[in-house]
């Protein structure tokens, strides 16, 4: 048993006396801090130091070079897999869904969600590429070499070294965003991130599914009985924008090519155009 628990484990009784009696800066600075020694509590295993030693030979591994990031939504179904050949990839959560029926395995794959790695972690052992997943649940993938563990933040920024942790803010794409950058990639192309969703109640908020998902492109990707967070929108606007500036601010560019949708906030081209498309000078 961890001996000091992660925040997200400790007790409603716990968090709500912690709400009424300390100041917003305290309990963000504390939560910041028990976060960070949660998950790195155990820094003197051989296998942390092996992950980390990994993560660190990482570091701009693809300098310079296109990848694409492919979210989940509808659009995604209507992608020409064929033109992802020899395009460093990056697939995302349950996308294994729609990858096993095109015959494609990304180069990478990235999870951040606890409730989608707690209710498929048996799928994703399964994935046959690199993985990058949450520090907290290296415990559910013992013994696999490709599987690398990331701290996870809740300080709202784009985190350029991932050794240090990443923010998802609830978006597994921002997530993957801030691995490409530590990475060295000069251009990220995105497909399927729609930014599109249909659900009623408060963001963030977890719920179980009660029929078909309309909001990707399999409608049982979080089908009925599933458990799941609602999208904060706005959040994820937030941390996109970021994603932007870093990118932009080193001469780098994230380019969104998905069909329709949403997302605004990235410069949009058509797949082929994106990949064709020079970055900016820095």
């Amino acid at each position: 048993m961890a001996l000091i628990p992660h925040p997200d484990q400790t007790s409603a009784f716990v968090r709500a006396i912690a709400r009424a009696i300390l100041p917003g800066y305290l309990r963000r600075s504390g939560v910041h801090g028990l976060q960070i020694a949660a998950q790195y509590q155990s820094f003197w295993t051989p296998r942390f130091r092996a992950n980390m030693a990994e993560l660190k030979r990482m570091k701009d591994c693809h300098k310079g070079q296109t990848c694409v990031i492919m979210g989940n939504g509808p659009s995604l179904a209507d992608m020409d897999f064929s033109l992802l050949k020899n395009i460093p990839t990056f697939g995302l959560n349950r996308g294994y869904l729609l990858w096993q029926k095109r015959e494609f395995t990304p180069t990478y794959y990235v999870a951040a969600n606890d409730l989608v790695i707690e209710q498929f972690h048996c799928d994703i052992t399964k994935i046959p590429c690199k993985k990058f997943l949450p520090l907290r649940w290296q415990s559910l993938f013992k013994g696999k070499s490709t599987s690398l563990f990331l701290p996870q933040l809740w300080s709202h920024k784009f985190c350029s070294d991932i050794t240090r942790g990443v923010w998802s803010c609830g978006t597994v794409t921002f997530a993957s965003m801030q691995i490409a950058y530590y990475m060295g990639f000069k251009k990220v192309v995105l497909i399927g991130v729609d930014h599109n969703y249909i659900f009623a109640g408060d963001p963030n908020k977890e719920i179980v599914a009660d029929g078909p998902d309309p909001n990707h492109f399999d409608n049982s990707y979080f089908g009925k009985g599933t458990r799941w967070n609602l999208p904060d929108i706005e959040l994820s606007e937030k941390a996109y924008g970021l994603a932007r500036q870093a990118f932009e601010a080193d001469g780098r560019q994230i380019i969104n090519a998905t069909r329709g949708g949403a997302l605004e906030i990235f410069p949009r081209a058509n797949f082929e155009a994106a990949l064709a498309l020079s970055c900016p000078s820095k």
